[in-house]
């Protein structure tokens, strides 16, 4: 949704070779950027931050089923699964309406087609929402990271607990199958975890490093924005090529040979 709505007013900025303040109509003042500008902002912010809140609440549910059967199996339901994402939806979109309403200030980035919240630059009025996102994303980068260790930990254990040596050839290869299937996903979630911490690092040591050091690297904050636009592009890639059975029998293969 957030390639859907963002990239069409990319492409038509490189079209008709005309900057996001140029294309859509002025801020109320001189100095502030257009409002398609500022849309823009909302739209990057928003979809930085609300796919990070979901994909904490697949962390937690992963650790839950894992670690917590009995307490999952009780207490969470589809119904509270359906409203997770509205509400996390409707939580991130007020948090990234602040610089639509004064806190905070939107920023167009050189070459004119990319728009997100100045990191660097002016008083704590206009620093102090870069540093709350970066804060909050900070977070939740730790969050994930804790749930998905521990699931990776819960994995890695029910891997080992399988049978290893003494039943027949037929169960042996029964409880091969668990154990290979755990396995993937023991991969699969440790790739996605560090593809997850490696693209959101960088915007949050920019924003820190903008409103603490002083640090205008308008470069690097651009640096900074791809990377977290990487993040959404790459982890659905990884999803579906690690899904394929040619692609885990290759893992599977280079395993043994190290092991």
């Amino acid at each position: 949704l957030g390639k859907c709505l963002l990239s069409p007013i990319v492409l038509a900025a490189y079209a008709y070779n005309r900057s996001l303040s140029e294309l859509g109509p002025g801020g109320r003042t001189d100095n502030e950027p257009g409002v398609l500008c500022q849309l823009f902002a909302f739209l990057m912010a928003f979809f930085g931050l609300a796919p990070t809140l979901l994909l904490l609440a697949m962390a937690l549910e992963c650790w839950l089923s894992l670690g917590h059967p009995y307490f999952y199996r009780r207490h969470l339901t589809r119904r509270l699964g359906a409203t997770l994402g509205p509400a996390a939806a409707g939580l991130c979109a007020l948090f990234c309406a602040l610089p639509l309403l004064g806190f905070g200030v939107p920023m167009q980035y050189c070459p004119g087609t990319w728009c997100f919240i100045r990191m660097a630059g002016g008083g704590p009025r206009q620093l102090g929402f870069p540093v709350l996102y970066a804060t909050l994303m900070g977070l939740l980068v730790l969050a994930i990271g804790a749930c998905n260790v521990s699931s990776m930990r819960h994995l890695y254990g029910m891997a080992r607990r399988q049978p290893h040596r003494g039943p027949p050839p037929a169960a042996a290869a029964a409880a091969a199958a668990p154990r290979m299937e755990e396995f993937d996903h023991l991969v699969l979630l440790g790739l996605m975890t560090v593809l997850f911490t490696i693209c959101s690092l960088p915007l949050i040591i920019r924003a820190y490093m903008g409103a603490f050091a002083a640090d205008f690297n308008e470069n690097a904050d651009l640096s900074a924005l791809r990377f977290l636009s990487v993040n959404s592009i790459v982890d659905p890639w990884v999803f579906i090529i690690f899904r394929t059975s040619v692609f885990r029998m290759f893992v599977r293969r280079v395993c043994r040979r190290l092991n």
